[in-house]
C-alpha cells in the first residue's frame, strides 16, 4: 500500500489540535516526523499509531497549556524563555537572495530558528501573513499616487492587524534587454512599439505592480504591449527568456541581470525592499533575532559584498 505523508497543518486538522501542538508533539518525540528538503512530513501510519496508543494526556488540556505558556511569554517577557516551547521553524515569504542570507544567519543565532523560504511575490506574501500561514513577508509594492513603497498596501491588506515594517535594502528595478540593446529600449512608452515583444511577471508580484502603476499613471494602454499576457514567476526566469531571444524586454532587479549572460540592464526606478512582521510577534525571541541580525554590521557587510544593494537604512524600523 502506498504510504501517505501529511504536513503539520494536515496533521493538526486530523487530530483537531493546533499546528503548534503538532510541532510540540514532534519535538518531544511522541509523533515521528521527518524532513523532505526543508519541509516536515508525518506518515499517516504514525498518526494512526499515535491515536491507538490511547495516551492519557488530554490533548485539549495540553493545547490550552501551550496557549497559556505562550500568553505568559508575551505578557511577561521577564519569564525565562526556556519555559516556553519554540516552534521548529518559521515561514518567510519572498524571492530575493538576501533572504537566503538572513535565514542562514538566523539558524546560527543564539535565539535563532530554522526558516522555511516560500518563494512567492509581494501580494501572496502579505495574504499568507494575513491568514497566519507565514511569519514574515518581504515586499516591494509601489503606490503611484503617493510615490510611497509598501505602507499603503500593508494598511489595506492587513486590516485590523498591528504590524511593523523593517527596511531590508534598496534595489534598482529596470528592463532586461539583449546584449547591446539592439531594439534601443529605454522607457515605458517603448513597450508599445510594434517591433518590441515583452515578457511579464505574474500578477501580485512587486515588479508587476510597478509596471501596472506606471502604465496607469502614464495612460499607456496595456493592450498595445505585445506579450503583456505572457508571465514568468521570477526575475531569473524573465532574464533567461530575454537571453534566449523569446522576448525583447522584461522587468526585474539589477542583480539578476548580472547572473545571466547575454543580458543588459536599463535602470528605471529605485525600490524599497522591506520586511513585514505582525506586531504581536515582536517579543518572540526568534523575531528579536531577525531584527538583531538585520541591524548587525555582519549582515550589512555580507549584502554589500553581494553588490547592488543600498544598505544605508538596512534594519531600520519604518513604522
Amino acid at each position: 500500500m502506498e504510504e501517505i505523508s501529511l504536513t503539520p497543518e494536515e496533521v493538526a486538522a486530523r487530530l483537531k489540535i493546533t499546528k503548534n501542538t503538532v510541532y510540540e508533539l514532534i519535538k518531544r518525540g511522541e509523533l515521528p516526523a521527518y524532513r523532505v528538503g526543508r519541509k516536515i512530513r508525518v506518515d499517516l501510519k504514525d498518526i494512526e499509531n499515535y491515536k491507538r496508543q490511547g495516551k492519557k494526556t488530554d490533548l485539549a488540556e495540553e493545547e490550552k497549556s501551550l496557549d497559556l505558556a505562550n500568553e505568559a511569554r508575551y505578557l511577561q517577557p521577564t519569564e525565562p524563555i526556556v519555559k516556553v516551547a519554540q516552534p521548529t521553524g518559521i515561514v518567510i515569504c519572498g524571492q530575493d537572495v538576501l533572504l537566503d542570507v538572513l535565514t542562514r544567519h538566523l539558524e546560527y543565532h543564539r535565539n535563532g530558528i530554522h526558516a522555511f523560504r516560500h518563494s512567492i511575490g509581494s501580494f501572496p506574501g502579505l495574504l499568507a501573513l494575513y491568514h497566519e500561514k507565514a511569519d514574515l513577508a518581504a515586499i516591494h509594492l509601489w503606490d503611484g499616487d503617493t510615490n510611497v513603497y509598501n505602507i499603503p498596501y500593508v494598511r489595506h491588506m492587513l486590516p485590523g492587524i498591528k504590524y511593523i515594517i523593517i527596511h531590508l535594502a534598496c534595489r534598482m528595478q529596470g528592463f532586461y534587454v539583449a546584449k547591446g540593446n539592439p531594439k534601443n529600449i529605454h522607457n515605458w512608452e517603448d513597450l508599445t512599439r510594434e517591433d518590441v515583444t515583452f515578457i511579464n511577471r505574474e500578477k501580485g508580484s512587486g515588479t508587476r505592480v510597478l509596471l501596472d502603476e506606471k502604465l496607469r499613471i502614464l495612460d499607456i494602454d496595456r493592450r498595445l504591449i505585445r506579450g503583456y499576457e505572457v508571465e514568468e514567476p521570477s526575475h531569473l526566469a524573465i532574464a533567461s527568456a530575454v537571453a534566449r531571444g523569446e522576448a525583447d524586454v522584461g522587468m526585474g532587479n539589477e542583480k539578476v541581470s548580472m547572473q545571466v549572460r547575454g543580458v543588459d540592464f536599463i535602470p528605471l526606478q529605485k525600490e524599497r525592499y522591506e520586511l513585514v512582521i505582525r506586531k504581536e510577534d515582536l517579543r518572540k525571541p526568534y523575531i528579536q533575532a531577525v531584527i538583531e541580525i538585520l541591524q548587525s554590521q555582519e549582515f550589512k557587510k555580507e549584502l554589500n559584498g553581494l553588490g547592488d544593494y543600498d544598505t544605508s537604512e538596512t534594519g531600520r524600523i519604518m513604522t
